[in-house]
C-alpha cells in the first residue's frame, strides 16, 4: 500500500462516533455512576475503552502501550474525559488506516493475537462501540449503539468472544428474548441486558 493512502474504516468510524458522543453527553456529575460493567465507573469505563483503542495501535504500529493496565482503571483522569476518548480514537484510527483492508495477518491484543484486518478492526469497533452503550446508558443517554452498527458488529462478535469470556473480558451470553433487535441481540451475546439502567 502507498505510504499516502490511508485505509479507511467504515465500521471504525461509526464506533468512534458512537464513543464521542456517549462520552460529550456525560455530565459533570455523573462520572461516577455505576455501569453494566458492574464493579466500575463511568470513568473507569473510559480510561479501559481508551486504554483498549490504544492498545490496539500499539499492537500495530509497535507505539507505547496504555499508561495503565486498561482492566484495572484508576478511576483518576489526568485529562479531560472528551480529550482522553479522543486521543485515544485517534491513534486507533490513525494505526488502522495504515493497514490494507487485504491484510491477512493484522497483530492485536486479542485471541489469537493475529486476525484478518477485517476481524481485527471490527474487534477495535467493537469495544468502542459497546463501551460507547456502557457509557450512555448508565448517564440515562439514548444508546448510540444502532442496529445497523450491532448487524455489522455480530460477526466480529462471535468470531472473538469466546476465548475473551475466558478471561472475563465479557460475561457469559444471556438467552435471545423476543423482540430482540440487532442491537439487543448484540448486547445479549456479550452478556449485557439491553433494559439495564442505572
Amino acid at each position: 500500500m502507498s505510504e499516502n493512502t490511508a485505509t479507511a474504516w467504515t465500521v471504525l468510524n461509526d464506533a468512534h462516533e458512537a464513543l464521542r458522543t456517549a462520552v460529550l453527553g456525560v455530565a459533570a456529575e455523573d462520572w461516577n455512576r455505576s455501569t453494566p460493567c458492574a464493579e466500575w465507573t463511568v470513568t473507569q469505563v473510559l480510561q479501559h475503552a481508551a486504554g483498549d483503542q490504544i492498545g490496539f495501535a500499539a499492537f500495530i504500529t509497535g507505539g507505547p502501550g496504555p499508561s495503565e493496565d486498561p482492566f484495572a482503571p484508576s478511576g483518576t483522569l489526568d485529562a479531560a474525559a472528551s480529550a482522553v476518548a479522543e486521543a485515544a480514537m485517534k491513534a486507533a484510527a490513525d494505526a488502522w488506516a495504515t493497514v490494507g483492508k487485504d491484510a491477512e495477518e493484522v497483530s492485536v491484543p486479542v485471541p489469537p493475537g493475529k486476525l484478518p484486518a477485517s476481524v481485527g478492526v471490527g474487534a477495535c469497533a467493537l469495544d468502542a462501540a459497546v463501551h460507547a452503550w456502557d457509557i450512555a446508558v448508565a448517564t440515562g443517554r439514548p444508546s448510540p449503539l444502532t442496529p445497523e452498527l450491532a448487524r455489522e458488529l455480530m460477526p466480529v462478535a462471535t468470531a472473538i468472544v469466546e476465548p475473551l469470556r475466558a478471561y472475563g473480558a465479557y460475561a457469559a451470553a444471556l438467552e435471545a428474548e423476543k423482540g430482540d433487535d440487532d442491537a439487543a441481540a448484540l448486547l445479549r451475546y456479550l452478556g449485557r441486558r439491553p433494559d439495564w439502567t442505572a
